[in-house]
């Protein structure tokens, strides 16, 4: 388990990481080989919870849900990967930008307050990741990989991931809107709990998202205008 000691993140440092992956172009983003601190943080924060619930379901027996939506993320055998690498896996294969990974971190806890008896464990926790990634991609992302591909990445066959994500979606009752102080909370609240100093800063992105995302738009109709006329 990561200690917020081990994860020395220096404030500019993790904005300059969030701004570069959230934004670069496309060739760019190929090339990216670093994986985003945010991933650090929310490894950290996931495995905290993980072992805690663990450390409750041991000494409490009636902490174990016996009912079935509890345990729709429950796999046979525990897969032999770190909640770290399984993550900065799933990045590396989907080059999914930071925002992404604090919006499934919404979505994450809306998920455990929906559906009180449920705790992330070892049996559940990559399945829960990779969908939660999955649709907060779809949600934040203008362009996405199929559920096939995010399948493949995340060690799923299509039809598991498929059954996962629609009964998320359910469980959830489809709250997925994330609006920018809900965004922002959440990075507070990342901040919070794996740093004792309060020094992480996650750069809050989605406005600025909105604001690139529409000056792009401007730039492309004005670009197709100016073909037109030429």
């Amino acid at each position: 388990m990561a200690s917020s000691s081990s994860l020395s993140i220096s404030p500019r440092k993790l904005r300059s990481d969030l701004y570069s992956y959230t934004y670069q172009n496309d060739k760019n983003r190929a090339k990216a080989s670093t994986t985003p601190l945010v991933i650090s943080v929310l490894a950290s924060l996931i495995q905290r919870t993980m072992t805690r619930n663990e450390r409750v379901a041991k000494n409490c027996s009636w902490a174990l849900s016996k009912c079935a939506k509890d345990r729709v993320f429950d796999c046979h055998e525990t897969p032999d990967m770190t909640i770290q690498s399984y993550l900065e896996r799933i990045f590396r294969y989907t080059k999914a930008g930071p925002p992404v990974y604090v919006v499934a971190y919404v979505y994450i806890d809306r998920f455990c307050q929906a559906n009180p008896g449920f705790r992330i464990t070892a049996r559940n926790v990559h399945r829960l990741l990779i969908t939660t990634i999955m649709v907060a991609s779809k949600y934040v992302e203008d362009m996405n990989y199929r559920n096939s591909y995010y399948a493949l990445v995340g060690g799923l066959s299509t039809n598991e991931l498929n059954n996962l994500e629609l009964e998320f979606l359910f469980l959830m009752g489809f709250k997925l809107h994330v609006n920018v102080s809900v965004f922002e909370s959440y990075c507070c609240h990342l901040e919070r709990e794996v740093s004792a100093g309060g020094g992480y800063h996650i750069e809050k992105t989605l406005r600025c998202a909105e604001e690139i995302k529409s000056r792009q738009s401007e730039e492309r109709r004005y670009n197709h205008l100016a073909r037109i006329t030429l």
